[in-house]
């Protein structure tokens, strides 16, 4: 066995502490750039599989540090690879851009909506896709100086609000040869706690009635706006009748154009949420039912559509302890006088206030399978056919809700960068420790086949439907 003296073991583990500290410099030394390009991200706000230009952007970024690069992956044109090959473990790093509709809002902090643009980023996808892709970068110069073995694999993923696009990816394969997968989201504070989502299966169901004058002849029609509302009201009813972790919602997107014209058309859009992928199945079957009964009572017909469905998340706990150290070690977000007197404006609209520096802190590492009030991302999808981890950063004043105006101020601003800039040097850094130590990646891979059980197979909430292109239109 090789010996050690204590001088050569403080040279090493300098050596080793130098070269994770160059991976953070990295990033920092480019924080501008970067900041850029999540601006110009910002201004484009567009929403799911329209995201040309934001996929633009970032492709150019890593073709430019010498990534190879897939274009229009999984038949979506603004989904890409992005992949840097030197063997040794594969590390994907999920990037997301999309923008909300609705959502429309200037810097300011006040609502005050854009002019001309109707989106916004509301869930800060503007700061996802490039602190990603910084941290991909540093990682790949690292390697490339060290000489070390290590692929770096960063996937763009457009339309994960509603579209599901990562579903798409998972479907072809696409991770089906990683290691690990790191994923990131922007938030009004600082954690990498152990957490699950919600799955969820989402459509839109279409009623076609018969037009007729509704004063004159309104027995000639037949309403495709009844077909719908029955079907809305069935559903209403049927909420009692679920488990209690379910969530339903729904918007009509169409329902008519005048009140003395009797709806031909019709369109409701529905979200069905549980934590079990099975449950939710079994749930959408029921309003498909709901549908079919709304059609024949009210003697239309009816489409239905289905646009996404998404896995809960699998938490890997190995990984989320991992990531925590290197939360820690990079901190929270500081706020200047400029900082703190925008802050304090957008806390002024806010229902639940938080205290400014609670942006500085790091949040207790909990252990929350609960699943109440939670969300859903297709980042469950990759989860359950490769370990997954992910955190987040405090990109928005402390206590703002994500998918609100006040997030999409806090995204385009200088206190939204910091935290982009904070979680490509959490992510950069962690992706060292999991490349300079295999035994993490084994645990992890442990205890991902662990809870995923020897007799799972990937099933896509989605069947073998095509991407939605057009979710959006």
């Amino acid at each position: 066995m090789k010996k050690f003296t204590t001088l050569s073991l403080l040279c090493l583990c300098f050596n080793v502490f130098g070269q994770k500290k160059q991976v953070i410099n990295h990033i920092e030394s480019n924080k501008l750039k970067y900041e850029k390009i999540a601006d110009n991200i910002w201004e484009y706000a567009e929403v799911g599989y329209q995201e040309e230009k934001s996929s633009e952007d970032l492709i150019s970024l890593l073709d430019d540090a010498g990534f190879q690069i897939t274009k229009g992956v999984a038949e979506i044109p603004t989904a890409f690879i992005a992949e840097y090959n030197k063997g040794g473990p594969v590390i994907g790093i999920l990037g997301e851009y999309d923008a909300l509709p609705g959502l429309s809002q200037t810097r300011d902090p006040e609502k005050k909506e854009r002019l001309g643009i109707n989106s916004g980023h509301a869930c800060g996808h503007n700061l996802f896709g490039v602190a990603s892709a910084a941290a991909a970068i540093s990682v790949k110069k690292w390697l490339e100086e060290t000489k070390s073995k290590g692929t770096v694999r960063f996937y763009g993923c457009p339309a994960e609000e509603g579209g599901s696009g990562k579903v798409y990816m998972v479907r072809e394969g696409l991770f089906n040869d990683v290691d690990v997968v790191f994923h990131w989201h922007p938030s009004s504070s600082n954690s990498a706690s152990l957490r699950t989502s919600l799955a969820n299966k989402t459509g839109k169901f279409r009623f076609y009635g018969v037009s007729s004058h509704a004063a004159s002849a309104p027995e000639q029609g037949r309403s495709a706006l009844d077909g719908l509302e029955a079907m809305n009201n069935m559903i209403n009813l049927m909420r009692e009748h679920v488990e209690q972790e379910s969530r339903i919602h729904y918007v009509i997107t169409k329902g008519g154009d005048a009140p003395n014209v009797v709806p031909n058309f019709a369109e409701g859009y529905y979200y069905v949420r549980h934590p079990d992928p099975e449950e939710v199945r079994k749930m959408w079957k029921r309003v498909e039912l709901c549908a079919e009964g709304a059609a024949l009572g009210t003697q239309t017909t009816f489409e239905s559509e289905v646009i996404g469905g998404v896995y809960n998340i699998l938490p890997n706990e190995t990984l989320q302890r991992m990531v925590y150290e290197e939360l820690k070690v990079v901190g929270g977000v500081f706020y200047n006088e400029e900082e703190r007197d925008y802050a304090e404006k957008i806390q002024a609209t806010l229902i639940n206030k938080k205290e400014l520096n609670t942006s500085e802190v790091i949040s207790p590492f909990t252990i929350n399978l609960s699943t109440k009030g939670g969300g859903s991302t297709d980042v469950g999808d990759v989860s359950w056919v490769a370990p997954t981890v992910g955190f987040s950063t405090a990109t928005y004043v402390p206590g703002t809700p994500g998918h609100s105006w006040q997030a999409a101020s806090c995204t385009g601003t200088s206190i939204g960068y910091k935290g982009m800039i904070n979680a490509a040097k959490v992510l950069g850094g962690s992706i060292y420790e999991v490349i300079q130590n295999p035994q993490i990646i084994e645990e992890a891979k442990k205890e991902f086949e662990n809870k995923k059980g020897k007799n799972y197979i990937y099933n896509s909430l989605i069947g073998d439907r095509k991407p939605a292109l057009n979710y959006r239109n």
